[in-house]
């Protein structure tokens, strides 16, 4: 889940029914490019902050939270093209760059090869979305370049490109390391590890079976694998955007080649995530979840059919109307050449995390919660990407990619507030936006100045050194919270601690 609890921009009118806060974006001449800006924007639309970058965006950036509070002491992290890539579709990136406050680079990590302590041996290529985790680490979506020397083994019946190769999904998580500039990778899922396929060719195959009766795989010959228009290319999914959600240490995928969201375990171990059993669901790295066409897996009907090209889909934070439920901007409604929609529905979660669904029956919901459908008056239409994230007024964050336009709306569907980037041929993919209590959190304890759980002499000892000017100031030493650690704060700890 994005840690950030959504907030929105505001007109110079200030108007009651606009939620406050800090919004971020970065516009684009269409992704890629030699350099771009990512803009901060307070509630009034006056610029906080500007981060200049030598790569253009491959989606949208992500500010996230250090140990110091205060938005000054956040850090930026930007997901944007390499050069050169080495497979090249919609979206595509390749670097992951990190920035502080001052626009400084404190690290970079390109994926865009073969990468060292990955789980495979192919060539991986980043595109589009990232998604920084509570621990500093995040989550790249790649594709994972495999040849027909190994798709032929994965029940792969063919492939729709001259390259004759398929580009899989891999999901990678990353440590960082600011001091080295090295990274780790943590954790890793393949989706060649949860392929199913009942062409008969393949029935010596371990994978062979009945589509229908496996939900929680994906089948090997859905859709087609790459095109030749207008370069050859073997992208067959397209996975768009990902989010996360720590209270079930879940990852949720948007493929808009397949018209699908999937829902997977990260609780898993990266051995588990290769499996189909492990982690809090048992399941290992299978689909716990999939919805917005089920003929996919050979269930269901036209009628099921709810998505179409979208993007952006995420878990609707907690605190705003709808906290738990899904939303995402659809590109093409129901699946079909229709105007877009901004779409919530309710997944079938059950007590244990994991997903109900009847025998022989698609995933459920059969109808969504709310839709805003585009119109003629309010045509947020676009072909390339795209967003939508819910506010904790209840009001939810639009973002037209092909117009570089971001809308605030109503429940009801009003325009609350509109805004577009000059430029030619400018666009954005999605902008999203913090509430100013997002960085003004406190990380432990006013008083446990040393992080032991314990308010003692200890803590006064410290905090007497740094009014000497010995130890660095710490804000949990700030007990009157008027930004100073000076004598009045001792006097206060010491009374904390003869009076716990």
């Amino acid at each position: 889940m994005r840690l950030a609890n959504i907030a929105i921009i505001i007109t110079t009118f200030l108007l009651p029914d606009i939620y406050d806060g800090y919004t971020i974006y970065t516009p684009g001449g269409g992704f890629g490019g030699n350099s771009s800006t990512t803009y901060l924007k307070d509630a009034d639309w006056n610029t906080v902050n500007t981060w200049s970058h030598d790569c253009g965006a491959a989606s949208m950036p992500y500010l996230v939270l250090t140990d110091e509070p205060g938005i000054e002491n956040s850090l930026l992290y930007y997901p944007c093209r390499s050069n050169p890539t080495i497979m090249d579709s919609g979206g595509v990136g390749g670097q992951i760059k990190i920035y502080n406050w001052d626009g400084d680079e404190l690290w970079s990590m390109v994926i865009a090869g073969t990468i060292s302590g990955a789980n495979t041996d192919n060539e991986l290529q980043h595109h589009h979305d990232i998604e920084p985790l509570p621990n500093g680490n995040f989550l790249v979506v790649a594709w994972e370049r495999i040849y027909s020397s190994e798709w032929q083994f994965l029940g792969v019946n063919g492939v729709d490109n001259a390259l004759n190769q398929m580009w899989g999904t891999a999901i990678l998580e990353v440590e960082p390391n600011f001091t080295t500039g090295g990274y780790e990778i943590v954790w890793e899922w393949y989706i060649k590890d949860h392929l199913i396929t009942d062409i008969s060719n393949f029935s010596n195959l371990p994978n062979y079976g009945v589509v229908s009766e496996h939900p929680e795989l994906m089948d090997a010959n859905c859709g087609n694998i790459g095109s030749n228009n207008p370069d050859p290319n073997g992208d067959w999914m397209h996975i768009n955007a990902i989010d996360y959600n720590e209270e079930l240490d879940q990852i949720i995928l948007s493929s808009r080649f397949q018209d699908e969201i999937y829902i997977i375990d990260h609780s898993t171990t990266t051995e588990e995530a290769a499996s189909h059993s492990g982690g809090n669901s048992g399941k290992g790295g299978d689909f716990l979840y999939r919805w917005g066409k089920p003929q996919n897996y050979d269930r269901g009907s036209n009628s099921d059919h709810f998505l179409g090209d979208q993007h952006s889909i995420n878990w609707i934070p907690q605190g705003s109307p709808g906290e738990g439920n899904l939303i995402c901007y659809v590109n093409q409604y129901e699946g079909g050449n229709t105007p877009a929609a901004i779409l919530e529905f309710v997944p079938p979660i059950l007590e244990d995390g994991n997903y109900y669904i009847e025998d022989d029956q698609p995933y459920g919901p059969s109808n969504y919660e709310w839709i805003i459908e585009a119109t003629n008056q309010f045509n947020f239409s676009t072909a390339m990407q795209g967003g939508a994230f819910r506010l904790p007024n209840g009001n939810t964050l639009i973002t037209d990619c092909d117009d570089a336009t971001i809308y605030q709306i109503s429940p009801s569907g009003n325009i609350e507030f509109d805004y577009t980037q000059s430029g030619n041929n400018v666009m954005i993919a999605r902008a999203q936006s913090y509430s100013p209590e997002y960085f003004d959190f406190i990380q432990g304890t006013l008083g446990d100045v040393n992080g032991d759980d314990i308010i003692n002499v200890l803590d006064i000892v410290q905090t007497v050194n740094m009014v000497l000017g010995t130890q660095e100031a710490n804000y949990l030493a700030d007990l009157n919270n008027d930004n100073i650690v000076n004598i009045l704060d001792v006097v206060q700890l010491i009374n904390l601690v003869l009076s716990p």
